[in-house]
Parts: C-alpha cells; sequence; structure tokens
C-alpha cells in the first residue's frame, strides 16, 4: 500500500513532551476520520491506525460480505463477487478487511489533511503552552536571555519555550546579557493573535514573597506567614511578617544570623533596601514599625478618614520621609493610611530633609564620614553651609565640594 507520509507532523508530538499518545492518536484519526467523510460519505467502517514510530498510517475499511445484488450500504457491505476477486476463499457472511489507499483521495485532500494535522497540533501546543504557566503563576523560574529589545527581553525556558520580561518589569538597575541565566516570577499569561504570551516580573512583591520562601524555611514550612509586602523595586521594600510559633522571632529568622538570609535576596533585587517588621492589628503600632529606620515619638489617628499624623524628633524626620519620598509612601501602601509627619518639638511639618546615607550610591563614604564630621548629617546641613567654609572646615577640594552640592541641590528640585 502507498502510504502518506507523516514523519514531519509527528515528530511536532513528540517535541512537544506533554502531547501523550492517546491526545495524538484522536487527534489523527479525527483528522482523517473527516476526509473518509468527504470521500464516503460515512466514517463508521474505518479504522485509522496510525504507527507513530515510522511517520505512517493505514486506513482499514470493514465490509460485511453478502449475496450478490442484495448490497444495500456499499460503505458496510460488498458483493461475493467483488469479494472473491480480492481473495478467492472468502465465502457469503465473512467480514472483508481492506486497505485503503491514501492517494485515491487525490493529492490535494492529503495535503490539506497533512495543514489540519499540523495545524491542530500546534494548536494542542499553544494550549499546553498556556495551561503550564496558567498553573505556575506566581512561582519563580529561571531563564536565559535570547534577545535584548528596548521595551523587553525574550527568554528561552529549559523547553525553549519564548518567554516575554517587558521594561516595565524590570528593576530599574537591571542590566542584562544575552546567554545569561535570570530570576523572575510569572505574573500572566496573555493571549496574543491567539498565541499564549507569558509575561515575567522582577518587580512584582510576588517575586520578593518566593526569594524569601526560599531563603527561608519557616516561611516555606508556614511557621511565618507573609501578611504584606509594598515594593519600589530597586529601591526600597517593606515586608510585614507574623509567626504562628511563639517561640519563633519571624524578623529574626528572615534577616538571619548577621544577614545572612536576606542579603542573598538584596544582591538578587539590585541593593533594594528590605524592612522586615513585624505584623500586627494594632495599626497604631503598625505605622510606628512601617517607618522604619525613624523612631516616632507621638502619634494622633483619625480612623474614619484613615489619617495618621506622626511627630519625630528632628533627626528622625528625614529618616521617616527616606530618599525622594520613598519611605513614607511605602509605609501608607503597607497600613492603608496617608501619613503626615511633623516636628514634635514645635508642632510643625518639618522642611523636606534627606539623611546624607540615602546619598550612599553617589557620594563615597569617606566623603560623607568627612561631611559627618564637621556637623553635617543631612543634605539641607550642607547646603546651609557656604563653598568656602566647607572647604575651610574639611579636607575636602573645591571641586569636589561643587560636585557634593549639585547632587544635593538637585534632589530637592526633583521633589
Amino acid at each position: 500500500m502507498a502510504s502518506i507520509n507523516l514523519i514531519e507532523a509527528f515528530q511536532d508530538f513528540k517535541d512537544a513532551e506533554n502531547i501523550d499518545r492517546p491526545t495524538m492518536m484522536r487527534v489523527v484519526e479525527d483528522v482523517f476520520k473527516t476526509l473518509l467523510r468527504k470521500k464516503f460519505g460515512s466514517d463508521e467502517n474505518f479504522d485509522v491506525i496510525v504507527n507513530a514510530e515510522k511517520g505512517d498510517l493505514e486506513i482499514i475499511r470493514r465490509r460485511m460480505i453478502v449475496e450478490d445484488g442484495e448490497v444495500i450500504d456499499s460503505n458496510a457491505e460488498i458483493a461475493y463477487s467483488d469479494a472473491v476477486k480480492i481473495e478467492p476463499d472468502f465465502e457469503v457472511g465473512e467480514e472483508l478487511y481492506e486497505e485503503i489507499d491514501l492517494y485515491d483521495f487525490g493529492r490535494r485532500a492529503i495535503l490539506a489533511a497533512k495543514q489540519t494535522l499540523a495545524s491542530r497540533i500546534s494548536d494542542l501546543k499553544k494550549n499546553i503552552l498556556a495551561k503550564k504557566y496558567a498553573d505556575r503563576i506566581g512561582e519563580i523560574i529561571s531563564a536565559e536571555v535570547y534577545q535584548v529589545w528596548k521595551k523587553e527581553i525574550l527568554l528561552l525556558d529549559e523547553e525553549s519555550n519564548e518567554l516575554i520580561l517587558p521594561k516595565s518589569e524590570q528593576i530599574p538597575q537591571d542590566y542584562f546579557k544575552k546567554g545569561e541565566t535570570i530570576r523572575a516570577v510569572v505574573k500572566k499569561v496573555d493571549l496574543k493573535n491567539n498565541n499564549p504570551v507569558i509575561i515575567l516580573s522582577r518587580t512584582s512583591p510576588d517575586f520578593l514573597a518566593k526569594l524569601l520562601e526560599i531563603e527561608v524555611p519557616e516561611i516555606f514550612d508556614g511557621l511565618i506567614v507573609i501578611k504584606k509586602i509594598v515594593r519600589d523595586p530597586g529601591e526600597r521594600a517593606k515586608v510585614a511578617v507574623e509567626s504562628y510559633d511563639d517561640r519563633i522571632d519571624p524578623v529574626g529568622a528572615c534577616v538571619g544570623m548577621k544577614g545572612s538570609r536576606i542579603h542573598g535576596i538584596v544582591r538578587e533585587l539590585k541593593n533594594e533596601n528590605i524592612d522586615v517588621i513585624n505584623w500586627t492589628s494594632n495599626i497604631q503600632l503598625l505605622i510606628q514599625r512601617s517607618l522604619t529606620p525613624a523612631k516616632v515619638t507621638t502619634m494622633e489617628l483619625e480612623q474614619e478618614t484613615k489619617h495618621a499624623s506622626v511627630y519625630l524628633k528632628p533627626d528622625q524626620v528625614s529618616l521617616a520621609i527616606g530618599r525622594r519620598g520613598v519611605n513614607i509612601k511605602l509605609a501608607c501602601e503597607l497600613t492603608g493610611y496617608d501619613i503626615d509627619v511633623f516636628r514634635d518639638t514645635e508642632g510643625e511639618v518639618e522642611e523636606f530633609d534627606i539623611d546624607l546615607e540615602e546619598f550612599s550610591d553617589e557620594i563615597e563614604p569617606w566623603i560623607i564620614e568627612e561631611l559627618k564630621r564637621i556637623g553635617c548629617d543631612t543634605a539641607r546641613s550642607v547646603l546651609d553651609l557656604t563653598p568656602e567654609e566647607l572647604e575651610r572646615r574639611t579636607d575636602l577640594e573645591r571641586v569636589t565640594i561643587d560636585e557634593i552640592r549639585k547632587v544635593l541641590q538637585a534632589e530637592f528640585e526633583k521633589g
């Protein structure tokens, strides 16, 4: 019999590991039974036999041998005189099995069947890929950078499936090269032109939650629960945790001995500062903890409007606000309250200031120490002094002083 070669189509099945043999057989059978219905009007007396290894198939036609002139349904019955032409030993009442030569369908019909089969396999692959990643939303995966574009990065997983990491889901300090392996969390699965698009994220709170789960066994075991995470990716994050075991300090467990557990996460997040605090249902205490590293003196709450007026010592105000207001913004997100910061002594809104330590990525540590030595520990305290006075009181050169003032002044002009 001249059988049609389907090796390419079957190879597609074999490449998609999740497409099982029964599914393969069902799809192939369905495609060729459609072909049979078009040619013979029915597929009831036909068997489609697939050999996936060789990449071919056979179609067997089953008909009952009846007396000449008694054929009612030519698909189910064959006249005795026609049957003995195929095999002389046949008798009336026996069932005749006959192979159908696929080329009888015509070249065009065979080509259409192959195209339909390839299309069905492609759809199956897409559905399997979409389901696989839909079930993994919120999980961390590792993938290799295949292509870097301006607005997104194309990655390949271990099965060479394409994944997308948009620019908006990258930490601002992220820089990746082709061939590099990176970690991200599966954020969602979109459909674009009927194709599944798997979107990854490194800015999602879920990414930090999963990193903590990997590093902290107590979280993985359910002894410590992450109640809420808020992030300004690459800048700062606040994690509220609660322990279900009174013997376990949740903050200590998450940070680890000398910060051993948190350091790896900080590196992964491009030196993002991570504040881990104890969760509490006492909103006043939660607000106080959320403003870490600042220390709150007193507080006034308006629960109906969800507003908090927080009073701190003057040297704590810049810590509470943080650089570009990141610290207080995250505290508001974590607690669900609008927080205003005031001086403890005067009861007036503190003039916006920034701790010098917040500029450690732009100003070298020894320069910050030199400024602190003369009593300048905030940006405004430096700017309040003239360049001449700074040059006289420190060991810094005038060029360095001018550069420092420019950096500090730019920060206030932003905000």
